[in-house]
Order: structure tokens, then sequence, then C-alpha cells
């Protein structure tokens, strides 16, 4: 959806039934509150049932409310251009530089925003108490694995990444209750992963995706952190939302740095304290 939302609620008020159009007056009204509002607060502020809410949404093309909200609230933020500009062969370098660091500024605003908070404490709190923590992530979504491997391990955890099929089935098999998988994906659909999710949590095994909303993935989980961004996976490999999951695995271990506190920084002083001979001074 790349019409700019504001205009398009104004050009089809006229035609929204008369429960419809109050939702949209107080979204043009009030972009800025409502895009912050729960879709129970939306209603009752409008004085119309969560279905007449949804079904709007719906009409203006986006899956449901929290969809809507998120790039209501990205159309806010003044001087980032939300709609996605596509590259074009005509284009030159400073075209070119420009698009590609405003659509992936565009899109990290975007997940921020789309970002649920309980389900990020969630996460941290799952990951502190962990007695196993384990990444996959096939083809692009697996060097994210490799990175929360080498950001996680370092607070002297049991932790792995892989991005091999075969062994993310084998090693999700041994998974259970008191583990952790971190399940990668930008589609949310790729066979051989949901094929490893389902035996770890047949297992029991708690599931932290970071996928986007609405995929298989994100219906298996657990723990959703949902990463929805835009761009043609058709012709490149996912880069925008390589950077969004990259975000997300650095929140959780920040979040996971500040529960551990001085116990966090000890591990950390250590693993640098051993690389210190490796630097010219």
């Amino acid at each position: 959806m790349n019409t700019p939302i504001l205009p398009e609620l104004r050009n089809r008020l006229p035609h929204l039934s008369r429960a419809a159009a109050r939702v949209a007056r107080l979204v043009i009204a009030r972009p800025a509150d409502t895009s912050r509002m729960a879709i129970s607060d939306l209603a009752q502020a409008a004085d119309v049932s969560e279905p007449t809410v949804i079904r709007l949404c719906r009409t203006l093309g986006y899956a449901g409310w929290p969809d809507f909200k998120v790039q209501l609230a990205a159309s806010q933020i003044s001087g980032v251009p939300y709609v996605h500009s596509a590259l074009t062969p005509g284009d030159g370098v400073p075209a070119l530089t420009g698009k590609v660091f405003d659509n992936a500024v565009s899109a990290l605003l975007r997940v921020r925003n789309g970002l649920d908070p309980t389900q990020v404490e969630a996460a941290i709190d799952r990951l502190a108490t962990a007695r196993r923590i384990e990444f996959y992530g096939i083809g692009n979504s697996g060097i994210v694995a490799t990175d929360a491997q080498y950001k996680f391990f370092r607070f002297d955890l049991a932790v792995a990444a892989y991005a091999d099929s075969h062994t993310q089935s084998m090693a999700a098999s041994l998974l259970g209750p008191g583990d952790a998988l971190v399940a990668i994906s930008h589609s949310g659909r790729s066979r051989e992963l949901l094929d490893a999710v389902a035996l770890a949590r047949d297992n029991g095994c708690p599931i932290i995706a970071i996928t986007a909303s609405g995929s298989p993935l994100a219906g298996m989980a657990t723990i959703l952190l949902r990463a929805d961004t835009q761009e043609d996976t058709e012709l490149y490999s996912p880069m925008i939302s390589r950077l969004a999951h990259l975000a997300i695995i650095d929140v959780l271990a920040l979040g996971l740095a500040l529960q551990r506190g001085d116990q966090a920084s000890r591990m950390l002083a250590k693993t640098k304290h051993s690389l210190k001979n490796k630097r010219k001074p």
C-alpha cells in the first residue's frame, strides 16, 4: 500500500458507510493520537464497533488495524519518506544513494513502530532464563542468525546458530521447554525453516519469531517480533529486512545486557580483553 494514508482517506470519505466515515474523520483530525491507540480505544472514540475499524483498514488495502496503525505512525515522521522509492535504470549515483538510505531509514522506523513492547520484553525474559538458545535462518537470514550467535555467546550463554536445514532439523529435535529457538525469516514461508520450528515446538520449546506478521512462521510463534518491510525480493536478496532483523537482534542483546547488569559487563570485558593482543597499537 503506497498511497499516502490521509489523502486516501479524504478521497474515500464520501463513499464510506456512516460508521466507517466516523473512524476516517477521527483519523484525519487526530492522526498522531490515533496511531497510538489500541483498536478498542479507537472504536470507542469513534462510537463504532471494532469490526467496523477492521473493515475500514481492509477496504484501504491493509491487513488490519495493526498494519494500518504502523503505516499511519510512519507517515507522521517529518522528513522521512514512507512511500517506497523504487530504483530505476536511469538513476545516477546521487539518486541511488538517496533511495537506498531513505528506504532503509523508512523501513527501520516502520519496524520500530510495529514492535510490541510486551513481546520484546517477553523475548528478553525468555532468552535470559533459557538453558540453551538457538538461532535459525535460511539464506540471508542465516547471516543474521550468525550475527546473533556472535552477540549472545559473549554473555557466557549456551548459544548456537544454524543456517543448514538438515542441521536445523536435527538440532531442533533436541530442544525442549527450557530452551529458546529464535527463528528469523523475511517471508516466514521457508518450508525447511518451518519444519525445524515445528519439531522444536512439538517438544515444547518456546519459539521467538522475527518475521512478517500474518506469515506461517508468525502463526507458529510463542513470541512474535513483527518485522514488516516492503521490498522486491523477486530480483534482489532481502536487504532492508536484513537491516531490520539485525536491529531487532541488537534490541534483544542490549535488553539482555541491561537485565544482567554487572554480570554482563564482566563477560563483555573478558571477551574484549582476549582480543587485546590481536590489534596493532
